[in-house]
């Protein structure tokens, strides 16, 4: 039988209004800062999808910087802080590209939910903060005090507006929604200073150097403009139920599975489960023989042998956060691949079982 693919979180299949876009794009030979026609032909891509992702991301108040990815956007929304560590507070849930610039100093609940002091008059550093995990799929509620947040998973999975969150700046990337691999962005609110991490041409309104990946960014723009009418489609309750049916398969098959964060606001198509004692890479190598593709934490940090922190920082043990996977769907998951990877990763549960018997 032909693959499952339920890694979503970690990559997507590249949507078809992308690859339409991308391949009209490399037909485009100007540079976009060549000022003839070419050049203007070129430029003229970049500013359509600067356009797009601002229209679906909510963002007409803020600059859209187009860079590698959501981990040089990291970099450079936090350059303002010249890098110095101990500024910016967070929990120690958030991804490796933006943990890097933190102090993880705020408490997480058993739920993933990160606690924020709210008294009136509290002093606090200024407080870095996820919409959603790409771990366990658990959304967070934004404050005043976030000046920055990663939305690189939420974005094009559930409704929101990056004008109505009241951060400072944002990450996205690409790949996360159908676009392409190697490209994403920071979204900065207008009248925001902040220096280039890569100074030179002056391009991205000065603050990211470099030639545009005018490709890249096509395909960006047409899979962040056709992700958002999935969500507005209501695309994604079905996703969610086809979610829960696998949870609930998957409980009827084991009574020891923990299934983390089921108690808070999660995104729709993601879930985290713990097996104790069952090694999570172990699951994720027998998972893949078998022809399903899964994931043991974040995809940066899935080929590291080593326990989520992610999940110890909500309070779970080493053994426990070392024997989680991630499932992820995607739009085109159906319930047959949902039953299919149940029944198969019941049979090598029982397997386990009967040797550490």
């Amino acid at each position: 039988m032909s693959r499952v693919y339920l890694d979503h979180n970690a990559t997507t299949p590249l949507r078809a209004q992308a690859r339409e876009a991308m391949l009209r794009a490399m037909d485009v030979v100007g540079n976009p800062s060549s000022v003839h026609a070419e050049g203007r032909a070129a430029k003229a891509i970049v500013e359509k999808a600067r356009g797009q992702i601002s229209d679906a991301l909510g963002a007409s108040g803020a600059d859209i910087v187009f860079t590698s990815g959501a981990t040089e956007a990291a970099a450079l929304a936090f350059s303002k802080w010249n890098g110095v560590l101990g500024t910016l507070d967070a929990a120690n849930i958030e991804h490796d590209a933006v943990n890097a610039w933190v102090s993880s100093g705020l408490q997480v609940d058993e739920n993933g939910i990160v606690c924020i002091v709210e008294d009136e008059g509290a002093q606090h550093d200024p407080i870095v903060l996820q919409l959603a995990n790409s771990e366990t799929g658990v959304m967070q509620s934004l404050t005043d005090a976030v000046v920055v947040s990663d939305l690189t998973q939420a974005f094009g999975k559930v409704p929101f507006a990056f004008d109505w969150l009241g951060c400072e700046a944002g990450l996205i990337s690409a790949h996360k929604l159908g676009g392409p691999k190697g490209v994403g962005a920071y979204i900065v609110q207008r009248g925001v200073d902040v220096p280039a991490v890569i100074p030179g041409g002056g391009q991205e309104m000065g603050r990211r150097s470099g030639t545009e990946n005018v490709i890249g960014i096509a395909g960006f723009g047409a899979a962040a403009e056709a992700a958002q009418r999935d969500v507005a489609d209501g695309k994604w309750d079905r996703i969610e139920k086809l979610r829960n049916i696998l949870e609930k398969a998957l409980a009827a098959a084991s009574k020891t599975t923990i299934f983390v964060g089921k108690e808070a606001t999660r995104l729709p198509n993601t879930s985290c489960f713990i097996t104790p004692g069952w090694k999570g890479e172990t699951q994720v190598m027998q998972m893949d023989l078998a022809g399903f593709a899964i994931s043991a934490g974040s995809a940066c940090s899935s080929g590291k042998v080593k326990a989520s922190r992610v999940l110890k920082a909500m309070g779970y043990s080493e053994l426990e956060a070392a024997s989680a996977v991630r499932v992820s769907l995607g739009l085109e998951t159906t319930e047959e691949d949902v039953l299919r990877f149940v029944d198969v990763w019941a049979q090598k549960l029982k397997k386990h079982e009967a040797r550490a018997a």
